[in-house]
């Protein structure tokens, strides 16, 4: 990885920001003094202090009577204006639910990222504080953008099982650095190394719907999945199973299970019974959408009677600037969007039916988080492939059609041979009444989420919004207040760093109260913002996340060039009117006072997140250290984050085989069906498909059968150009060469999150449609030692 000394553009603001930093060395220290725990008791007299203190969190009596469950169900990818809750179109009786027993937030924040609002989420600390201002998969060298939540601040998960309470996750996880997701671990990173007893999930930013690719603890989850298998189904059965054997191995003890299910993220994947539920209901496209939901938004009380609906940004295509004969294909990716969500909703409520039916729901806290962020663009003008703007491949809607014509045309859109999203122009109608969706920090459509909290025997239901300023990281004290719990200065032999959420309790019983959060800042990718006493100030950074490809002069860009804008959210709900020109020595303030929460926050140099992106370096995203490899015989579900970067970068790889007559199956595959690369043998014929994203296929096949019995077999990729470039391909069979093509555009950073490399077949999603319906598609033959290299250049 690239050292932060080759990065001089990030670095402009970092020394005054360190200077700033010392002013306020004084202050943060004075924060970290925590209260000091409990006075020993007499039967832990002959203890050390400090003896005491550990033996006190350890004894099952330390819970204040009464203390609750704790329930955080955490959605993916949607935006405020999407549940029917709140004024949207999407059916989610579970969220109504938990909505009318309790209470919700109408000005509640996320980071507008995964990884980094997860990381906030659970710890209490802003994203950057805790390495996380970056997704896992993008992280790099800076302090804050390092992928990994430091021991120094424990998640509530750490805390409340040191203090009796069992802990469960399911779902998507996201906060494990990319180089550790082997079965070799190391598992300091994953959630069972974060405190949950039990895990079941993904471990990656997405995950196929129909065969991803799940841990339980720390153990790959080989068998395949039955027909008809569905991920969101999948966790809620098992957090089910968890919750009865929990009530029976330990009634005694309260649970805290934190569900977090893949949807709605990226790849939209659901069956026809629920994606048909909204047929029809959005053919007049996003515009009339966003206007029927704000109206909606205000009837129930949920914005301000006097909210402005804010313009559709410029870059962004209007509805009726579709082509006819795009808009069944636009209208059909929102149609499975939500019905993609509306049974992840469904699903939620399947377990707090559990908790229902054990009679334990009046005591159990729920929060029901709508959203990790805004809804998301990043589906760009409608793909059925999301992965290609994450690797910043541009593509046509044409080109998009007629793949999928040879996949089943609309109808396999939402099935396991597509990993489609929809336009962006849907995830900014998803944000209504804001400007911008997920990727964006200056605006509230990327980071302001509903939430309903719920607590029948401790809150008393009121359907008036809470309008108080808060944000992920106020989730944590709030649980502690609600469980008695003191926030412990020290976790496992681990001194704590300082808190920097708010509880929210003070707003339980008084809709009115007056908030307690005063600053908070916000930076995704150096789209980036500051709320202080009711003001805002953001600027937008290099890039809007609808718009693919690069953007014009990203590579020269530096934060002090960037427009500001401000608002006044007292008078101001949805960000539409800008006072920066009006007020500049009020914006001036508020950028000061960015910066000062940057420093304080690891937040330097500002921009830091986009150092590995496919905008900047993505040479250097994380990847393995290794850059030779040895295989003995077959291999499977080796994580694709930490395997050979096959079909990225120069490599060489060369098997020993020993060849059947007309032999079938997978030499080896990296990828799934929805981007992937794979070699392997079909009747005696060799096989080479670089799979990208579904819209181009290249495919080299040999010039006639493979030779029977012992062989050697080398498959030579060499960039003509750089990352992102041609790449050229040579087969060669006991050395001569039997194959040649040149694959157009090679990716540049990966083919998927969450699936896997195998030799010898080809498990979860199959890269290729010439053996789809024969997956795993095991090789015929025998496999001996299998070889990765890289050469020099590529070191």
């Amino acid at each position: 990885m690239t050292s932060n000394t080759h990065a001089p553009r990030f670095v402009l603001l970092s020394c005054l920001g360190l200077v700033l930093g010392s002013l306020f060395a004084a202050q943060t220290r004075a924060q970290e003094v925590l209260p000091f725990p409990p006075t020993p008791s007499a039967s832990t007299a002959g203890l050390t202090m400090q003896d005491s203190i550990y033996q006190k969190r350890l004894e099952p009596g330390r819970l204040a009577e009464g203390a609750p469950n704790i329930l955080i169900i955490l959605m993916d990818d949607v935006g405020p204006a999407t549940p029917s809750t709140y004024g949207g179109e999407i059916n989610t009786p579970t969220l109504d639910r938990v909505a009318s027993m309790g209470i919700s937030y109408n000005r509640f924040h996320s980071t507008a990222m995964c990884s980094p609002t997860r990381a906030a989420l659970l710890t209490g600390r802003n994203h950057t504080r805790v390495g996380n201002g970056q997704i896992a998969a993008l992280a790099n060298d800076f302090d804050g953008f390092s992928g990994k939540i430091p021991k120094t601040s424990a998640t509530v998960a750490e805390v409340l099982k040191n203090y009796g309470y069992n802990t469960g996750a399911w779902g998507k996880w996201h906060n494990t650095p990319e180089e550790d997701v082997t079965n070799k671990g190391p598992f300091d990173y994953w959630p069972t190394g974060h405190g949950f007893e039990y895990f079941y999930g993904f471990l990656a930013g997405e995950a196929s719907q129909y065969e991803p690719q799940m841990v339980r603890n720390t153990t790959l989850v080989t068998e395949e999945h039955k027909p008809g298998y569905h991920l969101s189904e999948d966790i809620a059965d098992d957090a089910i199973i968890w919750l009865r054997e929990q009530n029976a191995y330990a009634p005694d003890k309260p649970f805290f299970i934190y569900w977090a299910p893949g949807a709605s993220h990226g790849p939209h994947q659901i069956t026809p019974e629920w994606a048909d539920k909204y047929k029809g209901k959005f053919d007049d496209g996003w515009d009339r959408y966003r206007e029927r939901v704000f109206a909606n938004a205000k009837a129930k009380g949920w914005i301000p009677p006097d909210t402005q609906l804010t313009p559709r940004p410029a870059s962004l295509a209007a509805w009726d600037s579709i082509p006819e004969d795009e808009r069944p294909f636009q209208r059909r990716l929102m149609e499975v969007f939500a019905g993609f969500t509306e049974h992840a909703d469904f699903n939620a409520g399947r377990v707090i039916a559990e908790i229902q039916r054990q009679g334990k729901l009046d005591n159990t806290l729920i929060f029901y988080i709508w959203g990790d962020n805004g809804s998301s663009a990043e589906g760009l003008y409608g793909t059925i492939s999301e992965q290609l703007a994450q690797n910043g491949i541009p593509t046509t809607i044409a080109q998009h059609l007629e793949a999928l014509d040879e996949l089943g045309g609309l109808d396999a859109l939402g099935g396991p041979k597509t990993d489609n999203m929809y336009h962006a122009g849907w995830a900014w109608a998803g944000s209504t009444p804001y400007r911008s969706t997920k990727l964006v920090g200056a605006h509230f459509g990327g980071t302001r989420q509903p939430m309903a909290v719920a607590w029948p025997g401790g809150i008393k239901a009121d359907a008036t919004p809470r309008a108080q300023f808060h944000h992920v990281i106020d989730v944590v004290p709030t649980i502690y207040e609600a469980t008695k719990i003191t926030p412990p200065n020290m976790v496992n032999g681990f001194p704590q760093d300082s808190i920097d959420g708010v509880s929210m309790a003070y707003t339980f019983a008084d809709n009115r109260a007056k908030g307690q959060r005063r600053t908070q800042f916000f930076d995704i990718m150096a789209s980036r913002g500051i709320y202080h006493d009711g003001w805002f100030a953001g600027a937008m950074g290099p890039r809007e996340p609808w718009v693919g490809g690069m953007p014009q002069g990203a590579k020269e860009w530096s934060p002090e060039k960037d427009q500001w804008e401000l608002y006044n959210l007292n008078e101001d709900w949805s960000q539409a009117n800008d006072l920066a020109v009006k007020m500049p020595d009020k914006l001036a303030e508020m950028e000061d006072l960015f910066l000062i929460e940057s420093t304080k926050n690891k937040n330097l140099p500002i921009g830091g997140g986009l150092w590995s992106t496919a905008l900047m370096h993505p040479e250097d995203a994380p990847r393995s250290a290794i850059t030779e490899w040895t295989f003995e015989g077959a291999m499977t579900r080796m994580s694709e984050s930490a395997a050979p970067k096959l079909g990225i970068v120069d490599t060489l790889v060369s098997m020993e085989l020993d060849l059947p007559a007309n032999a079938n199956g997978v030499l080896y595959a990296v990828g799934g069906f929805g981007g992937g690369l794979t070699l392997y043998v079909k009747d005696g014929v060799l096989n080479y498909e670089y799979n990208q994203f579904e819209v181009l296929r290249t495919k080299i096949q040999s010039k006639g059968k493979l030779p029977t019995g012992k062989a050697r077999l080398e498959v030579e990729s060499k960039l003509a150009e750089k990352v992102g470039g041609p790449m050229d391909v040579t087969l060669k069979v006991n050395g001569e060469t039997v194959g040649q093509g040149r694959v157009p555009t090679a990716i540049s950073l990966h083919f998927t999150t969450n699936e896997s490399f195998d030799i010898g077949s080809d498990t979860n999603s199959p890269v290729s449609l010439a053996y789809f319906d024969q997956a795993p598609f095991a090789f015929t033959g025998t496999i001996g030692t299998t070889k990765v290299t890289y050469p020099e250049r590529t070191r």
